[in-house]
């Protein structure tokens, strides 16, 4: 009898610890739009899946018909392609360019290039789409495995660039 005394009471104890525990959680929520201070601008950190993520491809090599092949990569990735084309020569592996709407799209893309590709935040831009801008460095995406090692050593969650903070989950 006295053995189930001490196991009800430590089930009692042990669910007061949870609720407290989730009453008191700080982490919930990064930066909200009630924490953001004046000026910064407010980012949609979602993860995305692929077919949710929209992609320009540009070419910045001399390489011919690049642009061509590596959207035709991201597409049978379930990528949805919009454009693809040439752009002035980059020497990095990849430069990826959105805005305040394609942070999370970003960070999942930045592992296609194993954490390799150059990240440019534009806060006034207003598309949801990301321009993947091929340089010279590149050779070929990642594959599923490699993408995957490459979010766990990244984190789950993109940084935040400067002067931004987190949007609301819901919105």
């Amino acid at each position: 009898m006295r053995a189930l005394v001490v196991v009800g009471a430590l089930v009692v104890l042990a669910l007061v610890f949870v609720v407290i525990a989730i009453v008191r959680d700080t982490q919930s929520g990064r930066a909200g739009a009630k924490g953001c201070p004046d000026g910064y601008v407010l980012v949609d950190v979602k993860l995305r899946m692929a077919q949710d993520v929209k992609v320009n491809v540009y070419n910045a090599t001399d390489e011919p018909g690049l642009a061509g092949s590596v959207a035709d990569d991201f597409r049978n990735r379930k990528f949805q392609v919009l454009k693809s084309g040439n752009e002035k020569p980059v020497d990095e592996v990849a430069v990826l360019r959105y805005g305040p709407k394609g942070v999370g799209s970003g960070h999942l893309l930045r592992a296609y290039f194993l954490n390799e590709a150059k990240l440019q935040f534009d806060p006034k831009r207003e598309d949801d789409v990301v321009d993947v801008v091929i340089g010279g460095g590149f050779q070929q995406l990642a594959t599923t495995t490699e993408v995957n090692q490459s979010l766990g050593e990244i984190g789950g969650q993109p940084e935040l660039p400067a002067g931004t903070c987190a949007a609301p989950k819901d919105e």
